[in-house]
């Protein structure tokens, strides 16, 4: 999923509790690779608690505080984004296993790709100088554009590297100072609702090492094929397509029951590729809707010709972002939009992203993007709000899942409302 800027973090901490790993009710036959025991127990920490204490007295309230005492269990409702980097480093292995220790049925991985050909898990190919020490290393020489001194504005790719050399970069928070005037300061600038305490360890991964990570903790998978400069893909893949067929043959190799695979894309092509070539991964392959009405020129929504369309060439789950999906009544209320009304009534499953990417302390109109639908603050004035759109989401738009930057939150709703 792409960067955007939720809420103020929290330690985990809770004693675990032993659960079953369960599947999306949608769909009988749908069932993840069994981990051993010890990854089993799910450990929510405070923050669901604090989140639900916070909240204005409702009905909603008060059914989330019958649920505190659990038994909490692992859900597909509730989605890992990048692993947990609400506080760890994204897409990386102790990101990961933060994820699904809060109880995500799924872990996402973005695939991009490395100079030398191997798939790796980063949310873009040219992202290294932000999420990685990279220009306080030796490295920095590599990249496409060097960091080299305040004001400067460095790109890193992992297509500058060979797989070694990415291996041997350590993952950091998203974030950067670009008026640094060193390179360990340019590495800093994370948000104050984050925190750089697990900034000391941050492991990269390749998809082959991700797939196998996921499997050993029992959570399906769902990589998303990242765009990339059009002639390296040429030079490393020999063209998109390729690059699309050889993001589902690492499941293949590894093999990885499709129906735990749901290949993603803000790509069209990608997505039709693989319900064409590959329908067996094509089946639940998520076209990536890229809607923004705050950027200028504006991206549209997709028209209803245009859902029409997809849905006669195989496509069934579109995942909008949160506020494409939401609005506010003239009670104040959040209720679903027109649109998301539109794609329910096409026929599409929605999953959507991504919650606790913003920092909602302060209102929804002082949380930039994933709240643009309560541009004044009507209905949610803190972070605790964050609930009440969760639960139009989950309950009137009925999504099938939510990618969370901080797994828990959702991992708590979604065992409280009886969603596997």
């Amino acid at each position: 999923m792409r960067f955007r800027s939720l809420t103020l973090g929290f330690l985990l901490a809770a004693a675990p509790l032993a659960v079953p790993v369960a599947g999306w009710a949608h769909d009988p036959d749908d069932r993840g690779d069994r981990g051993d025991s010890h990854h089993d127990t799910i450990q929510l920490g405070d923050r669901p608690f604090f989140l639900v204490e916070g909240m204005d007295e409702s009905r909603l309230k008060s059914k989330l505080q019958r649920c505190e005492n659990g038994p909490f269990r692992r859900s597909s409702f509730s989605i890992s984004h990048r692993g947990a980097p609400l506080q760890f480093p994204e897409h990386t292995k102790e990101g990961y296993e933060a994820g699904a220790r809060q109880g995500a049925g799924i872990v996402e991985c973005d695939v991009t790709f490395t100079k030398d050909g191997e798939l790796v898990c980063r949310h873009a190919e040219c992202d290294l100088h932000t999420t990685t020490n990279i220009v306080a290393t030796e490295l920095n020489n590599k990249c496409s554009v060097p960091w080299n001194g305040a004001g400067s504005s460095p790109k890193c790719c992992t297509s500058d590297l060979t797989l070694q050399e990415f291996k041997s970069l350590q993952g950091k928070m998203d974030a950067s100072n670009p008026n640094a005037t060193t390179a360990e300061g340019f590495l800093g600038g994370t948000a104050d609702f984050r925190t750089d305490l697990y900034n000391s360890r941050g492991t990269l991964l390749t998809l082959r090492e991700h797939i196998a990570l996921a499997k050993r903790l029992g959570v399906k998978h769902t990589p998303e094929l990242k765009e990339g400069d059009p002639q390296r893909i040429m030079t490393v893949f020999g063209g998109q397509e390729n690059y699309a067929q050889r993001m589902i043959d690492a499941y293949k190799e590894a093999n990885v029951d499709p129906r735990d695979v749901y290949a993603q894309s803000f790509n069209k092509n990608d997505v039709l590729y693989w319900i064409k070539h590959e329908p067996r991964f094509g089946r639940q392959a998520v076209y990536l809707d890229d809607i923004d009405p705050t950027v200028s020129p504006p991206i549209p929504r997709i028209s209803l010709d245009e859902l029409r369309e997809l849905k006669r060439a195989g496509v069934r789950i579109i995942a909008p972002p949160i506020p494409a999906l939401l609005d506010v009544d003239a009670s104040g209320r959040i209720v679903p939009s027109q649109y998301a009304r539109d794609i329910k009534n096409t026929g599409f499953d929605i999953i959507t992203w991504s919650f606790e990417r913003a920092d909602l302390r302060n209102g929804g109109a002082n949380a930039g993007f994933y709240y643009y639908f309560d541009p004044n603050s009507r209905a949610l004035k803190k972070d605790s709000d964050m609930y009440k759109a969760l639960d139009t989401l989950a309950q009137q738009v009925k999504i099938r899942g939510i990618f969370s930057d901080w797994p828990a939150t959702v991992t708590y709703y979604a065992n409280c409302m009886g969603l596997e």
